[in-house]
């Protein structure tokens, strides 16, 4: 069974409207839309916005579905000079960018006792997502790389660099962490898919409205041809 969680309304709905639905259970104030999707068993849900939503909604997931594969869909900012707007990140790693015990001698992103400081993606969701993509979506640019999550939108561009100087990751968002914390400790796969909809700073004023539509376009469409190669 694989669990498919967006972060707001619209990701999800166009998916929803291509699905055969089955059951549809609400918990926790998020309605799970359990059925079929190009032939795969699926259950897709709205998370909300932040890593506590989505950490919750993974391990409903989890606990309710015994869903054994994780895809965050969604949006986020670019923290690369090659990445551009509507482009896709696939995750190879997710860190929560906000986590800081340094007091305590832990390095900036580390939760206190984990014994990792990022949670690595299954590489071979991450390697179909990029071929689904490169069909999906031949115009657009695919990225591999680490994913940093925070429970702030980053439209700062001193928050922006001192983000990538710390983590290095090529994207921004808002959930991915906790959805990939919540994998790694049920010892799931997961991934993490990102299309680029503003550059992480001073611009995204002016470019979040813009784009978010067509950046949530080009992830619905490689959900649809990853279910097929899965």
């Amino acid at each position: 069974m694989i669990g498919i969680i967006g972060a707001m309304e619209d990701e999800v709905e166009t998916l929803k409207a291509d699905m055969e639905i089955e059951e549809v259970i609400t918990k926790a104030s998020m309605t799970f839309c359990k059925g079929r999707l190009e032939g795969q068993e699926v259950v897709i849900v709205r998370s909300g916005i932040g890593k506590v939503n989505a950490g919750i909604c993974a391990q409903i997931l989890v606990d309710c579905f015994h869903v054994d594969r994780l895809i965050n869909t969604g949006i986020a900012g670019s923290l690369d000079v090659r990445i551009d707007i509507g482009d896709i990140v696939i995750s190879t790693d997710a860190l929560h960018h906000d986590m800081d015990a340094t007091e305590f001698g832990d390095p900036r992103g580390q939760v206190p006792r984990m014994d990792v400081l990022s949670f690595p993606a299954d590489m071979e969701l991450v390697q179909k997502a990029v071929q689904a993509n490169e069909t999906a979506n031949p115009d657009i640019h695919t990225f591999t790389g680490r994913v940093a999550s925070g429970d702030q939108f980053v439209a700062s561009a001193e928050v922006k660099q001192q983000i990538v100087e710390d983590f290095h990751p090529l994207c921004v968002e808002m959930e991915g962490a906790g959805i990939a914390q919540a994998a790694y400790l049920n010892k799931i796969s997961y991934v993490i898919i990102r299309a680029i909809s503003d550059k992480a700073d001073n611009s995204a004023v002016m470019d979040y409205p813009a784009f978010e539509k067509k950046a949530i376009s080009h992830s619905v469409r490689l959900v649809k041809e990853l279910m097929k190669l899965l």
